[in-house]
């Protein structure tokens, strides 16, 4: 079943945690309606923009594999409003802040990326609806103790003194 032109259920779908235990992973009629709106708010604008394929870390959830990874069964991800991505050749921060300033979304993190590897981490992104979205913008990290933290997410966090010298912002 095509979500939209470039994204299928089955890739929305796709899990080895899934596969590997023989987890179930159908999401229902009302969670395949909320992928395609995820598909056509959030990723096909973004392969259009980008014009690569947008790799699918993650995408639906059932109950089970959320638990089966340690996930709440209340994440977006169960609900089918949520994907983790990414797109070979693109800074995971780039593709965050294009979507922060082009689209409309509930929830965006930048999840354990570092300025240093351009290509670390990924982006997790989640579309409730055109009317409730939160438009929140996170990032992720690990503190010393090694604990995830989320924090609102500041593009200034990211800008060193050879960007103020170079008089560019750290992409």
């Amino acid at each position: 079943m095509q979500l939209s032109k470039n994204f299928s259920l089955r890739e929305m779908t796709k899990s080895q945690t899934a596969t590997r235990k023989g987890i179930p992973n159908k999401p229902t009629g009302t969670h395949q309606s909320n992928l395609v709106l995820l598909c056509q708010h959030i990723l096909q604008p973004i392969r259009e923009h980008f014009k690569k394929p947008v790799r699918i870390t993650s995408g639906y959830r059932s109950a089970e594999l959320c638990v089966a990874i340690g996930s709440s069964v209340n994440s977006q991800h169960a609900k089918g409003q949520a994907a983790d991505f990414e797109i070979t050749g693109i800074s995971n921060q780039v593709l965050a802040e294009y979507i922060n300033e082009n689209l409309n979304y509930d929830q965006l993190i930048l999840e354990f990326w570092n300025k240093s590897d351009p290509n670390s981490g990924w982006v997790h992104c989640s579309f409730n609806n055109n009317v409730e979205n939160r438009k929140q913008f996170l990032r992720a990290y690990r503190n010393n103790e090694g604990k995830v933290k989320y924090d609102v997410y500041n593009a200034e966090d990211y800008v060193t003194e050879s960007d103020i010298i170079g008089g560019a912002k750290a992409k």
